[in-house]
């Protein structure tokens, strides 16, 4: 029987603290940093909110990833070679 078990934001900041700061708090700083630059230079707000929707997707997309790799991470110290 196959246990599916989701990896945490904790358990992965707890993990790779470094990674995975850079992985979602960068791009959450750079769209953020976005939406004030336009509005305090009068760019377009269209332009900013996209900038910003696009950042925030690499944020989950790379999240995910970074999951991912943790995941086979931890199973090949698990099940690695010598291990069965």
């Amino acid at each position: 029987m196959s246990v599916r078990h989701s990896l945490s934001l904790v358990e992965l900041f707890r993990a790779t603290p470094a990674k995975s700061a850079l992985l979602t708090l960068a791009p959450v700083t750079l769209a953020l940093g976005q939406l004030c630059n336009s509005y305090v230079n009068g760019v377009s707000p269209a332009v900013s909110i996209a900038f910003a929707v696009v950042m925030l997707g690499f944020a989950v997309v790379a999240m995910g990833h970074h999951a991912a790799e943790h995941r086979v991470r931890r199973l090949e110290a698990e099940y690695g070679p010598g291990r069965i």
